[in-house]
């Protein structure tokens, strides 16, 4: 019997959330019934970027009034989608809800994501899952990445060696060795939409790099991705997780303070180039037989993004998650359905060769609904 689950995300370029009605046969994906995006006020985005990535001072009551707008937010966006979809909300067995990541040390095993899971519950009637990424981390994992598990779910049964790769805020690959056959290997390979984003902001007022057509009316300068490959995260092997936080623009001014005396369509060229260069490598170093790349996320828009990857990696074809079954905006969303789905059947939802966590367990706390 078909069970229906709706996942709930907003990553780390905190744009708004993703949300989808998942139906799964036999533990795996039959389809969406339904998906939107939610668009944050543009007052909260604003704050939850400054918050996530300057990390200001903040009281108490402030940090409980994001929790209670991002969860307020979150409640709206599944509402939406159920009133859109038109599907009877006793259908649905539980809502997977991410939240909204505003902090991440993985080797320090400290997260925070917001966003009251009680206001989503409360909203909807409906059981809600949340807070999944802490009993990795209880258990000696880093938290993240979550999404492996579901790419391998969706991805891995080829005759291909693949890599998934989500191009957020922060770029994360997952390795799918041919067959199915091998372990696993997932991790955040470093920084992605989220820094050009800032980069962007600052220099143009604009929230993002449309297509990525700045960063092409632009040309790299060496000297700056040097200075910024550098970095010692790049070199550390896997597992590892990082975040906005760390990979911010106060990073790659500290690293290289002449970039404010640069054209900034070749900053963010050079900006393009780190992310790129930066997924190549691990990619290379990782599962150099990779036949195929599949990319998924917001920055599988980015037509420059796409074109730099092909270059990088010759051989390689580069596609889409589209071409796979399933649209790029919805796999992180889908993936948190599938958790939920996992975690109620009492199904592991972490991998340790990704995470390294000691063992594989189900992961979320579990809201029921109301009554």
């Amino acid at each position: 019997m078909p069970e229906r689950y709706i996942g709930l995300m907003s990553g780390t370029s905190a744009d708004g959330i993703d949300a989808v009605i998942a139906e799964f046969t036999d533990d795996r994906l039959s389809g969406l019934l339904g998906s939107l995006h939610h668009d944050y006020p543009d007052a909260l985005r604003r704050r939850l970027i400054e918050v996530s990535v300057e990390q200001p001072a903040i009281t108490l009551s402030e940090f409980a009034a994001l929790d209670a707008a991002i969860g307020d937010a979150f409640a709206a966006a599944a509402r939406n989608l159920i009133r859109d979809s038109d599907v009877d909300p006793a259908s649905i067995t539980a809502i997977g809800s991410h939240g909204q990541t505003l902090f991440h040390d993985g080797p320090n095993a400290l997260t925070l994501q917001m966003g009251d899971a009680n206001r989503i519950a409360a909203a909807t009637g409906i059981s809600t899952i949340s807070d999944f990424r802490r009993l990795d981390m209880a258990l000696g994992g880093q938290g993240a990445p979550l999404a492996p598990a579901f790419h391998q779910a969706l991805f891995a049964h080829a005759t291909e060696s693949r890599c998934a790769l989500n191009l957020g805020g922060i770029a994360n690959i997952t390795t799918l060795p041919a067959g199915g056959r091998g372990s696993v290997i997932g991790y955040d390979t470093g920084p992605a939409n989220g820094l050009m984003d800032e980069w962007m902001l600052r220099c143009t007022g604009q929230p993002f790099d449309d297509k990525g057509a700045f960063a092409a009316s632009g040309e790299p300068d060496e000297a700056l991705i040097a200075a910024l490959l550098a970095d010692p995260y790049f070199a550390l092997p896997a597992p590892k997780s990082t975040g906005r936080d760390y990979f911010r623009l106060d990073w790659a001014l500290q690293r290289y303070p002449a970039m404010l005396d640069m054209a900034a369509a070749d900053v963010q060229a050079s900006l393009a180039q780190v992310t790129v260069r930066s997924v190549a490598d691990s990619i290379r170093r990782t599962m150099p037989d990779a036949a195929r790349l599949i990319v998924c996320g917001g920055g599988s828009r980015n037509a420059e993004l796409l074109r730099l990857l092909g270059e990088a990696l010759p051989g390689v074809a580069v596609d889409t998650s589209t071409m796979h079954g399933l649209a790029p905006e919805w796999i992180e969303a889908a993936a948190f359905a599938w958790l939920a789905m996992r975690r109620m059947n009492g199904q592991p939802g972490n991998l340790p060769s990704v995470t390294g966590a000691r063992r594989a367990v189900a992961l979320g706390a579990v809201l029921l609904a109301p009554r």
